[in-house]
């Protein structure tokens, strides 16, 4: 089953940390997080049944982010999403659809400020 293009119109912002490295002096300087892609996906916040099922699991995840299978695409969980001013975190490596594997990847957010470096 093909991913309507219609499905995937939110369209997010996928930022990674980048560290500052070092000074001239050999001083640590603040890393910033930078945009690493903006994609069109489909982003669903958990249904309360859901969300209640995943707090007793004690797992913080909240929504679901899907976007288009793209060979190449290097999400990962050192990642973070932002989606209508609001800041998740991928919390799983991406999962492929059930019918082929290459029509669209599902990945888990989770929010919560203390999970970033800024």
């Amino acid at each position: 089953m093909a991913v309507k293009a219609g499905e995937l119109r939110h369209r997010v912002t996928i930022q990674r940390y980048v560290s500052g490295g070092r000074d001239a002096d050999g001083h640590l300087l603040d890393g910033e997080w930078t945009t690493h892609k903006k994609v069109y996906a489909k982003v669903t916040p958990l249904s309360t049944k859901d969300l209640l099922t995943a707090q007793a699991a004690q797992s913080e995840i909240t929504a679901r982010m899907m976007v288009r299978y793209k060979t190449g695409t290097s999400l990962d969980t050192t990642m973070r999403v932002i989606w209508q001013g609001r800041t998740y975190a991928i919390d799983s490596l991406g999962l492929p659809d059930n019918d082929t594997g290459v029509e669209y990847t599902t990945f888990n957010l989770s929010s919560g400020a203390e999970q970033f470096k800024d």
